[in-house]
């Protein structure tokens, strides 16, 4: 199991990873690997206003159908469109090419509240 531990986690099993005010979000390996084969993953628009724990889109896999949960308040300022085309990049490549939303962070605090790599992984186990 990857958990980078540069990264920071919800308990939804977002990762967000800082730079700045800004942050990018994906879901983690664990997540792909439950969900199975990425099949579709729904995003929502730059400048859309995202707020923390609520729903920003959904992801689709030949499994099940899973929401995708805002780690932080704030704006989305870029969607990661290559995944209309190629969904599966979520399963190859989480923590790369397979992002999903940058956001920038409204209440930047919200970035401390999340989860270590370490207490992800007691999470998870």
């Amino acid at each position: 199991m990857n958990i980078p531990a540069d990264l920071k986690y919800t308990k939804e099993h977002e990762w967000v990873r800082r730079e700045g005010d800004t942050v990018t979000i994906g879901i983690t390996d664990y997540a792909q690997g439950e969900l199975g084969d990425v099949v579709f993953v729904e995003l929502p628009q730059a400048g859309d206003a995202v707020q923390k724990e609520d729903a920003f889109g959904t992801i689709e896999a030949v499994k099940a159908v899973a929401d995708l949960f805002c780690p932080v308040d704030g704006e989305v300022t870029e969607v990661n469109d290559a995944l209309a085309d190629a969904p599966d990049t979520v399963n190859t490549d989480p923590y790369g090419e397979g992002w999903m939303v940058k956001v920038k962070m409204s209440a930047p605090d919200q970035f401390d509240t999340l989860l270590s790599a370490a207490d992800y992984e007691k999470l998870i186990s």
